[in-house]
Parts: C-alpha cells; structure tokens; sequence
C-alpha cells in the first residue's frame, strides 16, 4: 500500500491533475471516480495504472476485481493520502491514469462540433457530453479552447471521452477537416432560426464561447448563421445548452427524414 506522497505514481497523478502541459508532454490525462473508470474500463481504453483507496464502496470494490482481471495495475493507498491527491471534493476512492490516445476519425463526416473559445471546463464536458448522446461523430477543438482532458471537462463529460474522436487543430487543419461539410455557426442575432436550418445535410457546428463569442477565424469558416429563438427575452443562452438544443434538432430532423 502506498503511503508516501513522494512516490512516483503519486506525484503523477497530482500533475496531471492540476497541469494541461504536463498533460501534453507524458501523453496521459486522469479519470476519477467509479462511473468514469468503468467508462474507460468498457471502452477498452489503455490504462496506465489506477489507485484506489484502501477502503472502497461495493461498486468499486467490484471494478478493482474487474481491474485486476484485466491486467490493470491497481495499486492500494492509504486513505488521508487518496483524499489529498483527489481532484474532487468528496473522492469515490478511485483515479485512473490513461493513455492520451484521441479515438481516429471517421471516413465519412456528417455531423461535426467545433466549440469555439469555449473556457469554462464544465460547459465544455457538459458539451461533449450531448455530442456524444446526439451521436456527433467527431469534436474538433481550434485554439483558445479549453483542455478536454483537463479533469473537471472530463468529469464533465461523463464518459463521451471514451466515445468521442476529440481532436485539437490548428485553422488550416480545420479548414482541411471539414471541407465537404456545411460549416454553420451558431449566432442569436442570425436571421435563420434553427428549426428552419438544413441539419439534414453534413455539416459542421460551430458554438462559441459565452463571453466573447466565437473567434474571426470561426466566423470566417462559416458558410451561414443559425440562431436559436428565446421568446422569454433572454439574452443568451450558455454554450453547453445552445449546442445540445442545436445537436439534437439535427436529430430531430434526420429522424423524422428517416421515416
């Protein structure tokens, strides 16, 4: 059992929590907590190591066996210093480190997201997380985005990282990655309301973030504006609900062309 903060694996875990270069440079990211690990578990993702306090609720009991028999190296550590290292405030006594390893996209593209100087971490998770339900096939994250495996957008996320092609490019990567797509950005002041948009077709989706809107770039790559009506007057709504609102009228109409 490991009691020392020094150890190694310790240390890691306590980097990777807290720095998004660190992140980038040792190619691994953290998920914490029951539901997330076996998210991660069911998904066949690569683990690096998990470390699990020395007394466990039955749920995680029973993912540390399933763990184990998966050749996961799991390693005991004493509870002050699990809770000390944990990035929640009311740890589940379970942290997993995993393989930064971005899911490829696919051939064909249809319905792409593109969240756009979007900062906050938990709208951002809370983004992914309808993407992946409205079955988006691919997250395309330009610059000034946040990290998406930054511990709070990944706990966020709620598993859509295992499910997800997330991806950090550069403007002309993204240019290149969504050429044949329809690339649409959502705008309250646009003249097209989004129930009257073509979502039928592929298209790209841009959102972007609350405070300062999206980027010139983003409004350069944009074929069209599309708005979301707000009859009770309010002036915006946060990126996370916009997006899910637009993701799943996409849904709607494609379910209804499917009939």
């Amino acid at each position: 059992m490991l009691t020392s903060a020094h150890n190694s694996r310790i240390q890691l875990a306590r980097a990777l929590l807290r720095d998004s270069k660190e992140r980038r440079l040792t190619g691994a990211f953290v998920a914490e907590g029951v539901r997330l690990v076996e998210e991660a578990l069911r998904a066949g993702w690569p683990f690096r190591f998990v470390l699990a306090a020395e007394s466990l609720g039955e749920r995680a009991q029973a993912l540390v066996a399933a763990l184990r028999e998966k050749q996961v190296e799991t390693i005991r550590v004493a509870g002050n210093l699990m809770h000390s290292i944990s990035g929640t405030e009311s740890s589940q006594g379970i942290l997993a480190v995993l393989e930064m390893r971005p899911l490829p996209l696919p051939g064909s593209l249809s319905m792409v997201l593109i969240p756009d100087q979007i900062r906050d971490p938990g709208n951002l998770g809370s983004l992914l997380r309808s993407a992946a339900a409205a079955g988006v096939q691919a997250v395309l994250l330009p610059p000034e985005t946040a990290d998406a495996f930054a511990p709070k957008v990944v706990r966020a996320g709620m598993g859509a990282h295992f499910r997800l092609p997330i991806l950090r490019l550069g403007w002309d990567e993204l240019r290149a990655a969504t050429q044949g797509l329809k690339v649409l950005l959502a705008d309250m002041e646009a003249s097209i309301p989004c129930w009257q948009a073509d979502f039928r077709s592929p298209f790209a989706m841009i959102v972007g973030g609350e405070a300062e809107g999206a980027s010139v770039p983003a409004r350069e790559l944009a074929e069209s504006k599309v708005s979301i009506p707000m009859p009770g007057g309010s002036e915006s709504l946060n990126a996370a609900a916009a997006g899910a609102i637009l993701l799943f009228e996409a849904v709607r109409q494609r379910s209804s062309q499917s009939k």
